[in-house]
């Protein structure tokens, strides 16, 4: 009931006059224009390759898309936005067997240098801070690469360094199953955490100076990965469970532990992560779908004319920028201004809370938290400072290990799968 009221009286003094949101918003490009936003995940190379053929000349991307495509980024919306700095997700599905995985994902990096090389003028590939810095300063957008899932390693540290030898500067551990060596938050768990040689990944990764990132992992996973890192960590796209009680959020106990960490959460916008509502109405809808196929198990067509017969009786709830300000609000409560990012996910759920529809929005949820109380030095630390910190201790922790061999740990029998 507490939360339900602080959620409430937070989207009453978020409804702002319109010349002070006016302000709040123009304030927040000016701290823009000195600090890069750095968002943490964005598909939209998923996006090109599923509906787009893979090919960045398909869609005019130098044309304002909202309203004609489903596609949430495009390079005027990048610009309203004032997004600096883009971790562009490489993103390959978990139902994928580790070499497909491996080999859709050097195709995912192809994607995004050709994005890249398509318009030279926005876009230059980043692969460290300064680099960040840089191009934000030249006027371009920094475009950095994640991986999405340790599946697409095959288990081989010496994929690990080819990727990272691509452009690749962090690699979630999983995604949404369980891999041979790390616990997935939506799966169940195979090793309690990390195996012996989901350790070894973790050493490597900060050898080499590969941001590790533990969005969709188990909340054990998490703790190991930060128990062996010696760089500090990322989540790029989760945000909290004390706010609503997803898996895929990361809980008090991993975010009281991250001043000692030193990471950053990077808050994302899905609708099920940040509205408890919508958490609850999205589960009921899955297990009646599973209930109708259940019933139904020849007639397609019957599922489906049940399934919208249920969405016509119960509504998608309602999601707005209130609810992602509280899930910013809890993560600085809990770790502290300094362990808090932004990571949008773009292009990789169906919708969005209202007025965080696209890239473009980041001044508006910038001016909401301003409205907050959120100082200009708060708000830089959120947009970019936090995870340019970051990099750069990855990047020191690399430079002092810069004499070590390259690890040839291989994973041992009892951790592959069943």
């Amino acid at each position: 009931m507490i939360r339900a009221l602080t959620l409430a009286a937070c989207s009453l003094a978020l409804v702002l006059p319109a010349a002070a949101q006016d302000a709040g918003e123009a304030r927040a490009r000016r701290i823009l224009e000195r600090t890069p936003l750095i968002d943490g995940h964005n598909d939209l190379p998923w996006a090109l390759r599923q509906a787009h053929g893979s090919d960045p000349y398909a869609v005019n991307l130098t044309t304002d898309l909202a309203g004609s495509t489903r596609l949430h980024t495009d390079i005027p919306r990048l610009r309203a936005g004032g997004v600096g700095g883009q971790f562009w997700s490489v993103y390959v599905p978990a139902s994928l067997t580790p070499v497909e995985a491996a080999k859709a994902t050097f195709e995912q990096i192809d994607v995004v240098r050709r994005m890249v090389d398509a318009h030279p003028d926005v876009f230059e590939l980043a692969t460290t801070a300064d680099d960040v810095v840089r191009i934000h300063r030249a006027g371009r957008i920094a475009s950095l690469m994640g991986i999405e899932g340790g599946y697409s390693i095959d288990d081989s540290l010496g994929l690990l360094r080819e990727f990272h030898e691509a452009g690749v500067r962090y690699m979630t551990l999983t995604h949404s199953r369980t891999t041979s060596w790390a616990d997935s938050a939506t799966d169940a768990p195979r090793h309690g955490g990390l195996s012996p040689f989901g350790e070894a990944v973790v050493r490597e990764m900060n050898r080499l100076g590969m941001l590790v990132d533990l969005s969709h992992v188990s909340e054990e996973t998490m703790l190991d990965a930060m128990r062996v890192s010696d760089a500090p960590v990322i989540f790029s796209h989760s945000s909290a469970r004390g706010v609503t009680d997803h898996a895929r959020n990361v809980p008090d106990t991993v975010l009281r532990a991250m001043p000692e960490d030193g990471g950053v959460v990077m808050v994302t916008f899905v609708p099920g992560f940040v509205s408890e509502t919508f958490r609850a109405w999205s589960a009921a809808r899955a297990a009646e779908q599973a209930r109708l196929g259940s019933l139904e198990p020849g007639d397609p067509a019957a599922v489906t004319a049940g399934i919208q017969a249920w969405d016509a009786a119960n509504p998608v709830p309602a999601t707005g920028i209130a609810d992602v300000v509280a899930h910013i609000q809890h993560v600085r409560t809990v770790a502290g201004i300094d362990h808090v990012g932004l990571g949008g996910d773009f292009d990789g759920v169906p919708r969005l809370p209202t007025g965080l529809e696209g890239v473009d929005a980041y001044p508006r949820l910038l001016a909401a938290l301003m409205a907050e109380g959120w100082t200009d030095a708060d708000i830089r630390k959120l947009a970019g400072e936090n995870v340019l910190r970051v990099m750069r201790a990855t990047e020191a922790v690399a430079r002092a290990r810069a004499a070590e061999r390259p690890s040839l740990a291989a994973i041992e029998t009892d951790e592959t799968p069943e």
